[in-house]
């Protein structure tokens, strides 16, 4: 091949038999179960299982998983003190990055190239080391936001959920209501995976090395980090503060459009329609806002205010909301800080960026792609100084 397709757009680089986007249809699937579906009815959990091994889970895979999980949810003390040594103003992406590559001095994987070879390494090695590490980077978040914050690390508590115990070691002052468990729980299954986006392929080129998983994870979480892939979310609560109130939306619009500027939370490479994982959360949203309030909020009116003039402007060119614009919001009105939604999303992330770790090196091919050269052509070497 020849051609030159920047950021790989249009290129087959892989065979995965993980998820699927119908981006004309609006239509995501894992493991050929629709997002709706498992939003609405699995658990992350479960879920996270579903994407590692190919198949929902009997009640007792399901509940050996968990158990795997929560023995990696009490972070080791020496992990709790590196994070200690940490400027309090530390990005979270960098402090996640950080913690999940010292998993591996914690917790020690044996992952041997010809043991690998000689398949001598079970389904069920993959998923204890995969539970492990999904079980622990929920606790280095949580864990995070209290060092940063002056405050007592939280054990974790093992008669509850994952997403349960994530808000349970994360704040203690919020106020938590099994509408907000379910809506976590809810985001970590939608954020979990999404093909071959950037930190995936990140992952499967880390995999492709046979790194140590830890790494591949900690090479995933640097690329999700950018704002325009993971810190997107970020990024949508501060234009909705620039932006004022809803009666601003249209004409902050025409500037930032006019300015060639990028409209954080709206469209999507993959999706011509409304992205499906924004579709379920404009739900939760309005569930939120009637619980705890009786009202929408202006934050809100705000989005709704936007997302209607981007409509008008932008839909016959294929763009809509996707799944960052509604995570933003519901994430802030929960409480959770902002400067962690990317991190939130690492969480969930990990699943997906594991099951492809486990696909990668199961039929191994280190990525080498070329490229085309543009530099000077042969020169002699003549010092200028």
């Amino acid at each position: 091949m020849t051609d030159y397709h920047p950021g790989l757009d249009g290129v087959i680089a892989t065979e995965s038999s993980i998820s699927d986007i119908d981006g004309e249809k609006g239509i995501l699937s894992y493991r050929g179960y629709s997002i709706e579906e498992l939003a609405e009815k699995s658990t992350f959990e479960e879920t996270c299982l579903l994407l590692l091994t190919g198949d929902l889970p009997t009640k007792d895979q399901l509940v050996n998983f968990t158990q795997k999980i929560n023995a990696r949810r009490d972070l080791p003390s020496g992990l709790i003190d590196l994070l200690k040594t940490l400027p309090k103003n530390s990005n979270p992406m960098d402090v996640i990055q950080l913690a999940v590559s010292s998993l591996g001095s914690f917790y020690p994987v044996e992952f041997d190239a010809e043991k690998l070879k000689a398949k001598k390494y079970s389904n069920e090695y993959f998923v204890d080391v995969s539970a492990g590490i999904i079980g622990s980077i929920g606790s280095i978040v949580a864990a995070w936001n209290r060092v940063k914050n002056n405050k007592e690390y939280i054990k974790p508590d093992n008669n509850l959920s994952y997403a349960e115990n994530f808000m349970h070691m994360l704040d203690d002052s919020i106020k938590v209501t099994p509408l907000i468990n379910r809506i976590i729980d809810a985001t970590l299954i939608l954020h979990a995976e999404h093909t071959i986006n950037a930190s995936t392929f990140t992952a499967m080129v880390t995999s492709s090395t046979l790194a140590s998983p830890t790494q591949v994870v900690a090479s995933a979480i640097g690329s999700l980090s950018g704002p325009l892939h993971g810190g997107a979310n970020q990024k949508v609560i501060l234009m909705l503060e620039e932006m004022g109130s809803k009666e601003n939306a249209p004409k902050w619009l025409d500037d930032r459009l006019s300015k060639k500027q990028v409209v954080w939370g709206m469209g999507h490479r993959e999706y011509s329609t409304k992205d499906p994982r924004a579709n379920i959360l404009t739900g939760m949203v309005q569930e939120l806002f009637k619980e705890q309030s009786g009202k929408v909020s202006e934050m809100f009116e705000t989005a709704m205010a936007l997302e209607a003039a981007c409509e008008d402007k932008l839909a016959k060119k294929g763009v809509y909301a996707n799944v960052d614009f509604y995570s933003g919001i519901l994430y802030k009105e929960i409480g959770i800080p902002v400067d962690l939604f990317t991190a939130l999303f690492a969480i969930s992330r990990t699943s997906g960026w594991l099951a492809h770790w486990i696909e990668q090196v199961g039929n191994n091919k280190i990525f080498r792609p070329t490229q085309r050269y543009t530099g000077e052509k042969a020169r002699k070497y003549n010092s200028k100084s």
